[in-house]
């Protein structure tokens, strides 16, 4: 068995500085920007949602700036064996997350647990 839920929603930004995209949706959306680790700042900056809500992230990207999700999980092969069951296909596997692609075209990453409350929420769903 595993647990599986909705644990961001990244702004993939097609940008040249990350920060003043940040800057803008932050202004926009009423969240603050939270520091990001020296190492990923230039490519990655979390916006803070309220600890009920996703996460909103925003990334650099080299595409064309659109929206995906990503399903935070407590086993990353077990959760892509599930959605790859549903239609879903594995588009890249990295080190530490897989992207895939559903049925409808959209891609989205499977990730390990991305919020603090991951453990003990109620809203996480457990999988056989």
């Amino acid at each position: 068995m595993h647990k599986s839920r909705l644990a961001a929603f990244v702004l993939d930004s097609k940008v040249d500085d990350i920060q003043q995209a940040g800057e803008f949706w932050s202004q926009a959306l009423g969240y603050q920007q939270l520091p990001s680790d020296p190492e990923w700042a230039d490519r990655y900056l979390y916006l803070d949602s309220p600890s009920s809500e996703p996460k909103l992230l925003l990334q650099k990207v080299e595409h064309s700036s659109h929206i995906h999700l990503d399903i935070e999980t407590d086993n990353v092969a077990a959760e892509v064996a599930r959605l790859s069951a549903l239609g879903a296909t594995v588009v890249k596997q990295m080190p530490r997350w897989t992207v895939m692609q559903a049925p409808t075209g959209h891609r989205f990453c499977v990730v390990m647990p991305q919020r603090d409350d991951f453990g003990h929420s109620p809203d996480v769903k457990l999988w056989p």
